[in-house]
């Protein structure tokens, strides 16, 4: 009988979430030498270029300067912002930093870093997180004010500890020509931290997508079953059911749910029922594309799950990168098949 998800229920201990914060396995090998930048796009050598400044920069603030009694101690972290769109490379940059960064260091998603200071509580995430040379977030996100300014004040108290930090986040497509009021939004709501961040743009098509067809159709429920009983490690679940039991674990633990899957299939797709559902569904997208997981689906197209409603309201940035993610995992399995 295939596996399935909703049949899981991982345990994650609060303290290994810190040990966990590493790049997702597909960026385990980039380097600012891997990045191919778009010859029409100026911006993204020039983010590479800045991108090795910045660890310049952050070594040197992490080794500090020496005292007349000969101790060093950290000077303040430096801070960098890529902003760009969707599939433009800004991970395969973050992801070169943290490379080349000493350890300890920590890489994870803005959503990750607040289920870190949830589990742990904001004192101890401090103590965890203020020997780290750097803090690379993915995805900052600035829909949620109580998240934005909980996170702010975790990197207030660790620059001033020495910790560099760096960041990306996304500008929507139709407006990559305003990506300064997209740095604007993000200097105003990290407040304290303005005058440390460096703000880089990083223009050019999604590259998940660039030439590449619609969204696929979806297989029939029959082609989708016979599909994961003949792929080892493969799970198959019915779309409401998966919905159901994502309600019942912490975000935090999506990640230990898809842990060593090979293929995810889910049948009778539906656009999601509310936000929460769909707020769901992104991070389950996000977990899934961090591990290259490959996505097969029956019932509706993956560009349908989140409504019109829904890409109209205040989180539309998060539901059009997890359709972004989405659609490539689908082609992964595609490819597969």
């Amino acid at each position: 009988m295939t596996a399935r998800l909703s049949d899981r229920t991982p345990q994650v201990p609060p303290e290994a979430l810190v040990d966990e914060m590493v790049p997702p396995s597909m960026f385990d090998e980039v380097s600012f030498e891997s990045y191919i930048p778009d010859p029409n796009e100026p911006s993204q050598a020039a983010a590479v270029e800045a991108g090795r400044e910045f660890v310049t920069k952050a070594r040197k603030a992490r080794e500090g300067k020496r005292s007349m009694l000969g101790k060093r101690s950290p000077s303040q972290g430096v801070g960098i912002y890529l902003d760009g769109g969707f599939g433009v490379g800004k991970t395969h940059l973050l992801a070169s930093i943290y490379h080349l960064m000493p350890e300890p260091k920590a890489f994870a998603t803005f959503v990750e870093v607040t289920h870190v200071v949830g589990a742990l509580g904001f004192t101890a995430s401090v103590e965890r997180l203020s020997k780290h040379s750097v803090i690379c977030i993915d995805e900052f996100e600035l829909d949620d004010p109580g998240d934005t300014m909980l996170v702010s004040r975790l990197l207030t108290e660790l620059t001033a500890q020495g910790v560099s930090i760096a960041a990306t986040s996304n500008t929507l497509p139709g407006q990559l020509g305003e990506g300064r009021f997209a740095a604007q939004d993000f200097l105003r709501e990290i407040r304290k931290l303005s005058g440390v961040f460096e703000t880089i743009r990083v223009d050019g098509p999604d590259y998940r997508h660039r030439d590449l067809p619609p969204a696929p159709d979806p297989a029939s429920d029959e082609d989708l079953r016979a599909l994961a009983e003949k792929t080892e490690g493969a799970t198959l679940d019915d779309f409401d059911e998966l919905c159901a039991h994502l309600a019942k674990l912490h975000p935090s633990k999506y990640k230990a749910l898809v842990d060593g899957v090979t293929l995810v299939c889910v049948s009778n797709v539906h656009p999601a029922s509310d936000q929460t559902v769909a707020l769901r569904m992104v991070v389950l997208a996000d977990r899934l594309y961090d591990a290259g997981i490959p996505l097969m689906v029956s019932g509706c197209k993956l560009d349908e799950i989140f409504t019109e409603e829904m890409l109209a309201g205040g989180y539309r940035k998060k539901y059009l990168r997890a359709t972004s993610r989405l659609l490539a995992l689908s082609r992964f399995a595609e490819k597969a098949t």
